[in-house]
């Protein structure tokens, strides 16, 4: 009997403690934050745009650089030695200035490939930033859903740890069969195996997560999450084809794509412009190299395109044209596979977690009671009230994996559409 009240006890307190809502366990320097707050974390610490961001002041250096004139250049000549006169730098001097002029539009036509340039390097900085800010609010929800689970470990283990060695001491005193205590020690590492293995999760989500935000790596970041919005229905409210358009119209990797297209149309008028000569004009000086002292004159060369019109770029940017405008369609075809493919699981994860009647965990709370009961008058054995107890907690497990998914799945559509609809 005194076994009995023993385990009774373990299994009310287990009960009670994980009923009392699902709150965290303390941790040392935990740091509490919104999904807003991540994210704006996020978006003012993280290295890694920080870096790219200086891919776009690069990409504006550039235009810098494109708009500048060609210099002009300055070339002096002295007489060094005069064999008739046998004497060094006599008063000889010629002078030559000369400037450089484009022609067919080549300055504009290189502002214009820079000018795109920024907007490459712009587009791939929101693309770097939809792919961090996912993995970001993935894990902010992942972190949250395994904590939950993890409360559930950490309140069987404890009362575990303490029921253990009274059990061991009722098999010495007879009261108890050592085969009892066995099993249940048995279910004690068993649970620290699988919390062990939580834990190993948790802490690698929260080791990305902090180098996402750029916390403090001893903080141990607590998710707040407003769990009421699990089961709302929120796919209802959109169609499949407003979200293939919406990814069309903001994915930023297909605007970069697009942003090469561009590009790729610039450089080709750019090379093509090239094919044309420009136009060197000068003026030169010479002292008394000349039919007359003090000779002045101007004068302008430009190459003759007889052999090197720039055929090669010219071909190579047509050809560079040609595979930018199929990569974008493959491109295309890709975002529309993943928004297809991602809005099935997100129904499926959300039609999935709203069958289960939410009174389901309740209801099994309810039934442990009752199985407890049922053990106290002995009307059930302790393999088979371990049994409804293991029940128990899968289905809280994967109730919480369920959730997770669903938030995940969401995650993921709004990625796949390049704009936050879902869980905002």
């Amino acid at each position: 009997m005194k076994k009995v009240h023993l385990f009774l006890i373990f299994t009310l307190c287990t009960w009670k403690l994980y009923a009392q809502d699902t709150m965290y366990l303390p941790h040392e320097d935990t740091l509490q934050l919104t999904l807003k707050q991540a994210e704006d974390s996020f978006l003012n610490n993280n290295l890694d745009l920080i870096a790219q961001k200086y891919s776009i002041d690069s990409a504006r250096a550039t235009v810098i650089t494109a708009k500048l004139y060609d210099n002009p250049d300055f070339s002096y000549t002295n007489g060094f030695y005069n064999f008739y006169t046998h004497r060094f730098f006599e008063p000889e001097i010629s002078l030559q200035v000369s400037q450089l002029i484009r022609l067919a539009g080549k300055r504009n036509k290189s502002i214009d490939l820079a000018k795109s340039g920024i907007d490459i390097a712009q587009f791939q900085f929101y693309d770097l930033i939809r792919t961090l800010r996912f993995v970001l609010r993935n894990d902010f929800y992942n972190i949250y859903f395994l904590e939950q689970s993890s409360q559930l470990y950490q309140v069987e283990i404890s009362s575990l740890q303490k029921i253990v060695p009274a059990f061991e001491d009722q098999v010495k005193k007879g009261f108890m069969a050592p085969v009892d205590a066995l099993r249940i020690k048995s279910q004690l590492y068993t649970l620290q195996a699988e919390y062990d293995n939580l834990q190993t999760n948790i802490n690698n989500t929260q080791s990305e997560l902090k180098l996402l935000l750029r916390s403090n790596p001893n903080d141990f970041i607590v998710p707040l999450v407003n769990t009421s919005m699990l089961q709302n229905d929120m796919l209802s409210q959109t169609t499949y084809q407003s979200l293939i358009d919406s990814a069309i119209v903001n994915r930023p990797d297909l605007k970069v794509l697009n942003a090469n297209i561009v590009f790729s149309n610039y450089n080709l008028k750019l090379q093509k412009a090239f094919a044309k000569p420009d136009i060197t004009i000068n003026a030169n000086y010479d002292r008394l190299g000349s039919y007359v002292h003090d000779y002045n004159g101007i004068g302008v060369s430009i190459p003759l395109p007889f052999f090197n019109r720039n055929q090669g770029n010219i071909k190579n940017a047509e050809i560079q044209t040609s595979v930018n405008k199929v990569v974008y369609e493959s491109g295309l075809d890709r975002v529309k596979n993943e928004v297809t493919t991602n809005y099935i699981n997100a129904l499926r994860s959300q039609k999935l977690l709203m069958g289960f009647d939410p009174n389901f965990q309740e209801n099994m709370k309810n039934l442990i009671e009752q199985v407890t009961l049922n053990f106290q008058k002995k009307n059930i054995t302790m393999l088979e009230f371990l049994d409804f107890y293991d029940s128990y907690k899968e289905n809280v497990l994967q109730m919480n994996q369920l959730r997770y998914n669903k938030m995940s799945a969401l995650e993921q559509l709004n990625f796949s559409i390049g704009k936050t609809i879902f869980n905002q």
